[in-house]
């Protein structure tokens, strides 16, 4: 199986720096113009399933992405299973006030975000194992095919770093997941994951 992984076009909630989770946010003139221009870049490789967070901003992304490709738009599959972390109380939440009003746990999301535990919230480990277990469920009837998932960043940076075998510690690693970045895992007959693609950039 080939997994291509999508990360949704900037947001109105991105410009602002305000925590999204789970919450609606919705795509701006530029995370339009994100999806259309990556829409024309992946326009060549043949999709057998294309899943999708049941969030809005992945909605509009796939629908700008694919608005070419009515063959695949029209069966786009979405799941809440592919919706970002949960963030519970700080979903809405300017990052600024975040960072003021607990800082240790702001802390621990971008710098140890295997310690990050606010009540109310998923864990990042919560978050990579419903992730992975639906890639894994996907995988069993997908061997040779290409798929597919526009979600988001926290997700998809989970994946990967399961993918590459790291601890959660070093989710944040670099590549940066910036919007409607592309990144891509070659799945053998066994299910092992190798990366081919991460953020648009190849790796040797």
């Amino acid at each position: 199986m080939e997994l291509h992984l999508i990360r949704h076009g900037q947001t109105n909630w991105n410009e602002q720096r305000r925590s999204q989770g789970q919450s609606e946010s919705v795509l701006t003139e530029l995370g339009i113009q994100q999806a259309k221009t990556l829409g024309e870049k992946i326009s060549d490789i043949s999709f057998d399933h294309v899943y999708c967070s049941s969030s809005v901003r992945t909605r509009q992304t796939a629908e700008h992405a694919f608005a070419d490709r009515p063959e695949l738009h029209q069966k786009i599959i979405y799941l809440d299973s592919f919706r970002e972390i949960f963030l519970g109380p700080w979903e809405g939440v300017l990052y600024d006030e975040i960072e003021k009003e607990d800082p240790e746990s702001y802390q621990h999301f971008w710098q140890q975000p295997h310690l990050f535990a606010v009540k109310g919230a998923e864990t990042f480990l919560e978050l990579q194992s419903r992730a992975v277990l639906q890639i894994q469920e996907i995988g069993k009837a997908a061997l040779g095919k290409k798929i597919a998932i526009v979600s988001h960043g926290a997700l998809i940076k989970s994946v990967l770093c399961h993918a590459q075998e790291r601890p959660l510690e070093e989710l944040w690693a670099p590549p940066t997941m910036h919007n409607c970045a592309h990144s891509i895992v070659q799945y053998n007959d066994d299910f092992k994951p190798t990366i081919i693609q991460y953020a648009d950039s190849p790796m040797s």
